[in-house]
């Protein structure tokens, strides 16, 4: 198979990162890649369904990542997870045999391990430059469910219309779901028997950078977690947080203890992210020097900083996203040209381990068995958002009244970097909105 052929079906398939921002995957096929790296840290604390997607499907993951090895010329793969992913581990090495070149590298149970920068350097050695690709390194990353996804595309032409969520928290029955996209957060919750507690809160994505949710919000091609929490929770409060507030704390209370800097992972490795002199510099109003905050460009927002490290519970991550999002506004980019100084020495006694950072976050209850479903949870309505991905949303072409079939294109990729959405479930168009298509359920059909 050729490169184009691959990157066009993984296009028309609809297939985008499934553990991050939604990057299109078929920009990472590319002839200059040498080393596929395939991530299974499970970078989020209570997440589930890579290790669980990568241990039931193992053979069928591992042919798809020989596939992509093999188009773009690679020289190895290398799929990195944490060993105490025990039976995940075990069921990689049963198959291994089966495929030449590639291999596991065993990681730590730390946080960030999932951030691919990081995760780049643990499996290779090699280190991205500030505001780098993997592929000036000749390394492409995928996540598991998006090799999976891969997988279906090209044993059974099947495009991107179902995602696994894990739903845990404050739920009867904490599970991994396979289920439409487009399916409401408060059906994913019904399946998991409902919430223990009145007033619950959705944090959607992970308890480190997920974002708080209404029920009734869409299940994306990105969505990996629903962590139902209590409104009182001290994440939640830490989440609900004012920036503004957040500043005049930082103003009042930050010492420079440089903490939050000390246990950067991307400060570690050489990269010019240095939250105490931002918070200096943002509390004071300083703006005489301009790097901290054109530095802010480089922060990954882990968020580390402000949920674990700073021992007056300040919010550089918060603050540094907002600064940034100012400069973007303004039309200021990212400083080009940076280089990463020397990976610092300290950085192997620096690294945060996930069981510690449960407990910081007031999580470690939580941290149960969440058992992969593999039936499809069904619905009676999608909201399939026309944005799931970077880069330009998809267009619509269907209309109010259609009759679609599952796996049907329904917005076509725009121009420019962009992919297509496809139907979830078959029935009919009941609303095409600006920004997503409403699709309801056939009677009888199988996602009734």
């Amino acid at each position: 198979m050729e490169i184009k052929e691959l990157a066009g079906i993984i296009k028309q398939s609809g297939i985008v990162g499934a553990g991050g921002a939604g990057f299109p995957t078929y920009m990472k096929i590319d002839e200059r890649v040498q080393t596929i790296l395939l991530n299974c840290a499970e970078c989020e604390p209570l997440l589930k369904l890579h290790r669980q997607l990568l241990q039931h499907h193992t053979k069928q993951i591992l042919q798809a990542l020989a596939k992509v090895k093999e188009t773009v010329g690679a020289a190895e793969a290398i799929i990195g997870i944490k060993g105490e992913y025990r039976e995940t581990v075990n069921a990689l090495n049963a198959c291994l045999p089966d495929f030449p070149g590639m291999r596991v590298h065993l990681l730590d149970s730390v946080y960030p391990m999932g951030d691919e920068v990081v995760l780049i350097y643990e499996a290779t050695g090699k280190v991205v430059r500030p505001g780098g690709l993997p592929i000036e390194q000749g390394i492409a990353v995928f996540n598991v469910e998006t090799m999976y996804n891969i997988g279906r595309a090209l044993q059974e032409a099947a495009p991107v219309t179902e995602k696994l969520v894990s739903v845990v928290g404050e739920v009867a029955s904490p599970v991994t779901l396979r289920v439409p996209l487009g399916i409401s957060l408060s059906d994913c919750l019904e399946a998991a028997g409902g919430a223990l507690v009145r007033d619950p809160v959705c944090l959607v994505g992970g308890p480190m950078m997920g974002n708080i949710l209404p029920a009734d919000s869409p299940v994306t091609k990105t969505t990996n977690a629903v962590i139902l929490l209590p409104g009182d929770h001290p994440l939640i409060r830490k989440k609900r947080q004012n920036p503004a507030i957040g500043l005049k704390r930082a103003a009042s209370a930050c010492c420079q203890c440089e903490t939050c800097t000390d246990l950067c992972p991307r400060h570690a490795l050489g990269h010019p992210i240095e939250p105490h002199k931002f918070m200096r510099a943002a509390a004071n109003r300083d703006f005489r020097d301009a790097n901290p905050f054109l530095n802010t460009f480089f922060c990954s927002s882990c968020g580390l900083c402000e949920l674990y490290s700073c021992p007056q519970g300040l919010s550089p991550r918060s603050l540094m996203a907002e600064y940034k999002a100012g400069l973007r506004k303004a039309g200021i980019k990212a400083p080009a040209g940076v280089s990463a100084a020397p990976v610092r020495e300290s950085r192997q006694y620096r690294k945060t381990p996930e069981e510690r950072l449960e407990a910081r976050l007031g999580l470690t209850r939580y941290d149960a068995d969440a058992p992969l479903t593999e039936e499809l949870l069904t619905a009676k309505t999608v909201k399939l958002l026309l944005s799931q991905h970077i880069g330009a949303p998809a267009v619509p072409v269907v209309k109010e009244g259609d009759r679609v079939e599952k796996g049907q294109m329904i917005a076509a990729a725009a121009e420019g970097l962009s992919v297509p959405i496809h139907a979830s479930v078959s029935g009919m168009v009941r609303e095409v909105q600006p920004g997503a298509v409403i699709l309801a359920a056939e009677v009888g059909g199988e996602n009734e």
